[in-house]
């Protein structure tokens, strides 16, 4: 088992993995592939408005990211309560540059067009989904 510090390290390490929102319809689990960042103590996500996990988060916040080491057999789920930004309206408002920053944390490297990126995340109608970790396992207790 991973002690928290390397769970933490584990997942701020990787970009990939599979966030868990509970469906409405019911309350089974409804799974997507994502790509995050852990920033400030917050894994962050960038989401569509029209996304079912968007939806979902908005009925029940609850959320659960599980993401696995590249051989599989390592794996880290960090549970939270997730918080949903405003959408990004204006190129280069507050949610622009966050998602900005998420993007460039996830890949690595600078974007090399901030206004080409900004008019994209309005285009696409994208949000920050947030959240801090409030469980993570597996770790040694």
């Amino acid at each position: 088992m991973l002690s928290t510090a390397e769970a933490e390290s584990f997942l701020a390490q990787r970009h990939w993995g599979a966030l868990v929102t509970l469906k409405s319809s019911d309350g089974r689990p409804q799974i997507s592939n994502i790509g995050y960042a852990l920033l400030d103590g917050r894994i962050r996500v960038s989401v569509t408005e029209d996304r079912a996990k968007t939806a979902n988060v908005r009925r029940d916040p609850r959320v659960s990211l599980h993401v696995t080491s590249d051989d599989f057999w390592t794996y880290v789920v960090a549970e939270g309560d997730a918080q949903l930004s405003p959408l990004a309206t204006e190129p280069g408002d507050e949610t622009c540059r966050r998602l900005l920053q998420l993007n460039e944390a996830a890949t690595g490297h600078p974007h090399p067009d901030h206004d080409e990126f900004f008019a994209a995340m309005v285009a696409d109608r994208r949000l920050e989904l947030s959240f801090e970790i409030g469980n993570l396992y597996p770790t040694a207790r």
